[in-house]
C-alpha cells in the first residue's frame, strides 16, 4: 500500500509563459469543469476572448492549444491525483500538481494565471524487491503422448533451490518437450472440411410461385479417411438446404422535411446558440430503406453583446489586529480580556452581480499572550512532511518535535453586556515557551531523510 506524508511543508511554483490573448479568434465553451480543468459545451469558434467572456462562467481555448482557460477571476484548481510511485518496490517518490486558472487577475500571493504548483512526497508500493530462485534437477521423461505415429514427451522441474522471494521467479521454463516416435502407423479417420458459402437465394422477395431457398455443401477431405489401415468415413450429409428468411418488401429511402424556424438565442447575456430542426418524414423510410443522411439539428452561435452579471467573491481574511483594551496601555500576559478585529474585501463584482454574502469584518474577545514567558512541553513527532524541493535535486523530507506553550488557566468566557450571555475568549499572540533541553535544542528538534527516485516535473498539458 502506498504511504503518504500528511503535512504539506513546501510548494514549488513552475512559471509558464502563456500566449498573450489579443484579438485572435478562440473556441468558446459554456462551462469550465473545475475538477478536471476541461472545457464543456462547445458554443462555437471564430469569436474574440472578450465576447466569449461576457459571461464569467464560460471558458475558451486558443488555436493550437489543448489548455482550457476559464473566464472567471483566477483561483487555484483542485490538486491532481498523486502520480504512481516512481519505483514498484522499496522506497520511491511521487508528484501531484495544481494550476492557477482564470483571467483578469492573480491567484493568492500574486501568482499569474497558468502557473503550475507542485508537491512531492515519499511512497512505497511494496517494501522489498523480487529475488530470483533456482531450479531443481529435471524429473525423468514422461511417456510418449500417443500410441501410434509420432508424439511428444515432457519432463518437469521445480523452482525451489532456492525458492524465489518477494514475488520473484526462476528464469527459464519449468517444463520442456521433445518428439517421440512409436514406429506404428495410425489410421486416418475422415473429417469434414468447412461448409462452403450459401448459394444466392433463389428469390429476392416474399410472395413468388416458389419458396426461395439457398444451399451449401462440404467435402470429406480434412482429411480423407485412410485405406490401410482403414479409417472411418465422415458422419452426416455432404449437402444442406434451407429456406430464405427475412426477405423484405421493396425498400423506401427516407427524405428530409424542411428546416424549422430558427429558435431564439438560448441566453440573455454573453454568447449562446440558436437551433433549427428537421425530421426524416418526406418520406419516412420503410421496409429497410436507408434513413436520411445528415444531421437532424444544426446550431449557430449568437451574441447578445450584453455582459453577464459577475458575483463578488471574498478575498481571504486579513490578519487579526493586536489584542488590546481601550484605556489600558497593555494587557499582555494578564487575565484581562481585550478585543481584536479582522476584515476582508469583496472583489470581482461587475454588471449587477450578487454582493458577497456575510460580514466584511469579524470581531472577537481575546487574551494577549504575545511574547509571554510560559511553561512548555515537547510535542510528539509530527508526520513526515512533503519532499522539498519537489522539482529540484536531492529532495528531503522532515519531521519535528516542538516546544509548545501550556496556556494559562484564564477563564474561557467573559460576560460583556448584561442579559446577552457569555462570549468565548481566544488566546492571541506568540508566547515564548520554556522546555527542558532535548537533544541539545530548546525549541525545535528536527529529523530528515532523503526522498528516493524522485520523478521529473513535466507540464501535463505538454
Amino acid at each position: 500500500m502506498t504511504t503518504r506524508a500528511q503535512a504539506p511543508q513546501s510548494l514549488l511554483l513552475l512559471l509558464l509563459t502563456l500566449p498573450t490573448t489579443g484579438s485572435d479568434p478562440v473556441l468558446c465553451f459554456s462551462q469550465y469543469e473545475e475538477d478536471s480543468g476541461r472545457c464543456k459545451g462547445l458554443l462555437g469558434g471564430g469569436v474574440s476572448v472578450e465576447d466569449c467572456c461576457l459571461n464569467a462562467a464560460y471558458a475558451f481555448q486558443e488555436s493550437g492549444s489543448g489548455l482550457c482557460r476559464a473566464c472567471r477571476l483566477p483561483r487555484w484548481s483542485p490538486w491532481s491525483s498523486w502520480a504512481p510511485c516512481s519505483v514498484t518496490c522499496s522506497e520511491g517518490s511521487q508528484l501531484r500538481h495544481r494550476r492557477c486558472m482564470g483571467r483578469g487577475g492573480h491567484c493568492p500571493e500574486k501568482v499569474a494565471p497558468g502557473t503550475l504548483e507542485w508537491q512531492l512526497q515519499a511512497c512505497e508500493d511494496q517494501p522489498c524487491c523480487p529475488e530470483i530462485g533456482g531450479w531443481s534437477e529435471w524429473a525423468p521423461w514422461g511417456p510418449c503422448s500417443v500410441t501410434c505415429s509420432k508424439g511428444i514427451q515432457t519432463r518437469k522441474r521445480l523452482c525451489d533451490r532456492p525458492a524465489p522471494k518477494c514475488g520473484g521467479h526462476c528464469p527459464g521454463e519449468a517444463q520442456e518437450s521433445k518428439p517421440c516416435d512409436t514406429q506404428k502407423v495410425c489410421p486416418t479417420h475422415g473429417a469434414w472440411a468447412a461448409w462452403g458459402p450459401w448459394s444466392p437465394c433463389s428469390g429476392t422477395c416474399h410472395g413468388g410461385p416458389h419458396k426461395p431457398t439457398e444451399t451449401r455443401s462440404r467435402t470429406c477431405s480434412a482429411p480423407e479417411p485412410s485405406k490401410q489401415p482403414p479409417g472411418k468415413p465422415c458422419p452426416g450429409t455432404a449437402n444442406e438446404q434451407r429456406g430464405c428468411t427475412g426477405l423484405p418488401p421493396c425498400p423506401v429511402a427516407g427524405g428530409w422535411g424542411p428546416w424549422s424556424p430558427v429558435s431564439p438565442c438560448s441566453v440573455t447575456c454573453g454568447l449562446g446558440q440558436t437551433l433549427e430542426r428537421r425530421t426524416c418524414d418526406h418520406p419516412v423510410p420503410q421496409h429497410g430503406g436507408p434513413a436520411c443522411v445528415g444531421d437532424a439539428t444544426r446550431t449557430h452561435i449568437c451574441n447578445t453583446a450584453i455582459p453577464c452579471p459577475v458575483d463578488g467573491q471574498w478575498e481571504a481574511w486579513g490578519k487579526w489586529s493586536i489584542c488590546s483594551r481601550l484605556n489600558l496601555k497593555s494587557i499582555s500576559c494578564e487575565e484581562i480580556p481585550g478585543q481584536q478585529s479582522r476584515s476582508r474585501t469583496c472583489v470581482g463584482r461587475k454588471f449587477n452581480g450578487q454582493r458577497c454574502a456575510g460580514n466584511y469584518q469579524d470581531i472577537r474577545h481575546c487574551y494577549n499572550i504575545q511574547n509571554c514567558l510560559l511553561k512548555g512541553q515537547w510535542s510528539q513527532w509530527s508526520t513526515w512532511g512533503l519532499c522539498t524541493p519537489p522539482c529540484g535535486p536531492n529532495p528531503i523530507r522532515v519531521r519535528q518535535r516542538q516546544c509548545t506553550a501550556l496556556l494559562p488557566k484564564f477563564s474561557p468566557t467573559v460576560s460583556t453586556v448584561e442579559g446577552q450571555g457569555e462570549k468565548n475568549v481566544t488566546f492571541w499572540g506568540n508566547p515564548r515557551p520554556m522546555c527542558e533541553e532535548l537533544q541539545g535544542q530548546k525549541l525545535v528538534v528536527k529529523e530528515q531523510r532523503p526522498c528516493l527516485h524522485a520523478p521529473a516535473c513535466t507540464d501535463p498539458e505538454e
